[in-house]
């Protein structure tokens, strides 16, 4: 017989706690894989930017999301690794003495025990592994089922030993110490019925004498039980505050992108241009949402020019329930010139950032009449300046302080007035005000795209006909190539887009929620088991099961409670401090938030009830055994 067999023997015997740690163990193991390869193939990263789909500013949001996600992520898993390994040992105690007692000696012992963490440790480990590996390809298939298609790479093995290593050696260090620590017991104390593990005898803490019966029991067992409560208290309160972030801060952070990229691009917004004016500029939009590569274009041909007659009472300045911005887009090399900064101790003046150089597209606007809104940093343009809104991409990629700093475009120095958030061409993008780059590139009065936005009080449809009506009628008049192109399909695709990140995000602490609810299982398993003489003696005297399901769902409710309580405090103070930017919050957003909490906080409390009723519905000399 190996040695090893009389420890998988000596598991199997206990088949329902033995399964009960093994998953939840597993389930965070495969939660931190998960996090990791999704993060890595969705593209964001840990701590790095995107690269070819979405901006600097969305990722920054969704890079603190995962990072902040996947740290309470790690301690989550650390704080259950350390219950569970407290909960294995104080169901063994009785093993111990009885190993003890009739001669088996304390290296032996340690090593059967070490030997049974060993194998549960690995088996979770690969079973967690194995789990994380399967929901992160499960995960690509809903998004590619939802036409956004991630990065095909193979799994990072490496990451998945890392994860694999962090976990073997935290369950290790975690269980080792409490095995020591039961081996060292003398046999007569440790087979004694009124021992336990983190038993505390005498409690300190008085419940006032007006609470009923079931509250001061539940309070006292809460007190003597301090070991394991303290445990089960920091698993609970860790698991709300992830799920506060990534639910509550995923719903604002949801709709709050949603915002930022509806004001950008616009709702019910139309662009007018050239045929091949209108699949760049649409191109160029889509890059938040997919990879596209860019293709040499030449955007001031004098076929892509529109006439200023085009918005004048012949054609669309006769229909009513319109809004006109006609602008001038086009490519070029920018020149990223350093600033100069004053230290604000010394007074003294500094140079920041260098020379760069990089391509960028230019649009000129009229500003005043501009018809979409982003989410501005700094102030906007101002007519007939030589100032200039950036990308959030462009600022990050190329400026170090953007207020600073100055560029040239088409021999033209610029000054950096604001930094804005918008999806066209992925951010890297600069606006200046229309009569200045016309100058500059020498053409007076000439646009070659007009946005059309129709008012949402209007009928949009018809509206629309009436917009190709008079663009038809333009055509013929001038033999021109205009086309009509709704941008409201772009922008439900990175609506969408952003729906499948978020819905993703906030799906990541479903394995932590699931372990965290068994972990809860097996604290009311441990102090009903610890206190069965007590609730034996109290079923022998007349109290019914109702009762005592009574004083565990009190134990259960005031935790539940207190943990709900520091999680969603401390969760919503990190999702409005540090991970949302002025952040869009309506009634509803917190009915929401609202919702979705207490939906766990009772699932919690009914999983909980589950053992306690199960136990309280024992024979009475069963529960004394």
């Amino acid at each position: 017989m190996s040695e090893t067999s009389f420890p998988i023997k000596d598991l199997t015997r206990r088949k329902f706690q033995t399964t009960l740690i093994v998953t939840t163990l597993t389930l965070c193991v495969a939660s931190t894989v998960f996090l990791l390869l999704l993060a890595d193939r969705v593209g964001f990263g840990i701590s790095s930017t995107v690269e070819g789909r979405t901006t600097v500013g969305f990722s920054a949001v969704f890079s603190s999301f995962i990072l902040i996600i996947g740290i309470l992520t790690f301690v989550i898993g650390g704080v259950i690794v350390s219950f569970i390994a407290f909960v294995m040992m104080s169901q063994r105690v009785r093993d111990i003495g009885l190993m003890k007692a009739i001669g088996c000696p304390n290296d032996l012992i340690f090593a059967h025990f070490t030997t049974e963490l060993l194998i549960v440790t690995l088996s979770s480990g690969v079973l967690g592994v194995v789990l994380g590996i399967a929901a992160t390809f499960a995960s690509n298939s809903l998004f590619n089922g939802s036409g956004f298609q991630l990065a095909q790479q193979s799994i990072n093995l490496w990451l998945v030993l890392l994860v694999f290593a962090f976990f073997l050696i935290l369950m290790l260090a975690f269980g080792i110490k409490p095995i020591l620590d039961t081996t060292k017991l003398e046999p007569a104390k440790a087979i004694s019925p009124t021992y336990h593990i983190g038993l505390v005898n005498e409690l300190r803490f008085k419940v006032i004498s007006k609470s009923g019966f079931s509250m001061k029991v539940a309070v006292r067992n809460l007190f003597r039980h301090r070991s394991a409560t303290i445990r089960i208290i920091l698993c609970l309160a860790t698991v709300f505050v992830l799920v506060t972030i990534a639910v509550g801060g995923g719903i604002i952070a949801d709709q709050t992108s949603k915002s930022w990229i509806e004001e950008a691009i616009g709702k019910n917004m139309v662009l007018i241009a050239n045929q091949e004016m209108c699949n760049q500029y649409q191109m160029l939009l889509s890059k938040f949402y997919k990879e596209n590569e860019s293709m040499a274009f030449n955007y001031t041909q004098q076929k892509y020019l529109i006439p200023g007659s085009l918005t004048n009472a012949s054609y669309l300045g006769n229909i009513t329930g319109i809004s006109v911005d006609a602008r001038l887009i086009t490519q070029a090399d920018v020149t990223v010139l350093p600033g100069i900064a004053f230290d604000q101790s010394t007074g003294e003046p500094a140079y920041v950032g260098s020379l760069k150089h990089c391509e960028s597209i230019i649009i000129g606007v009229q500003p005043g009449k501009m018809l979409n809104n982003w989410f501005l940093e700094g102030t906007s343009l101002e007519a007939n300046t030589t100032t200039a809104v950036i990308g959030d991409s462009m600022a990050q990629e190329m400026f170090s302080e953007p207020f600073n700093q100055s560029m040239i475009v088409f021999n033209k120095g610029f000054q950096i007035v604001g930094v804005c958030i918008d999806p066209l061409n992925n951010g890297n993008v600069t606006y200046v005000p229309l009569p200045v780059l016309q100058d500059a590139i020498n053409e007076p009065n000439q646009t070659n795209i007009v946005l059309v936005k129709i008012d949402s009080s209007a009928n949009y449809e018809q509206i629309l006909n009436q917009i190709r009506t008079e663009v038809n009628k333009f055509n013929s008049n001038f033999n021109s190539n205009l086309d009509v192109l709704e941008l409201n399909g772009v922008l439900d695709k990175s609506l969408s887009f952003l729906d499948s990140i978020w819905s993703t995000v906030m799906f990541l602490p479903l394995f932590s929620i699931v372990a965290a609810l068994l972990c809860s299982a097996d604290y009311v398993m441990l102090v009903t088991n610890e206190q069965r003489q007590e609730f034996g003696v109290l079923r022998a005297v007349g109290a019914n099961p109702r009762g005592i399901v009574k004083i565990i769902s009190g134990q259960s409710l005031i935790i539940l409670l207190l943990c709900y309580a520091v999680g969603i405090t401390v969760g919503i103070i990190v999702t409005w401090q540090f991970l949302i930017p002025e952040p869009l919050v309506t009634i509803s957003t917190v009915a929401e938030i609202a919702g979705w909490l207490l939906i766990i906080l009772a699932v919690t409390l009914a999983f909980n009830l589950y053992p306690a009723i199960k136990f309280a519905k024992k024979p009475i000399p069963e529960i004394l055994t």
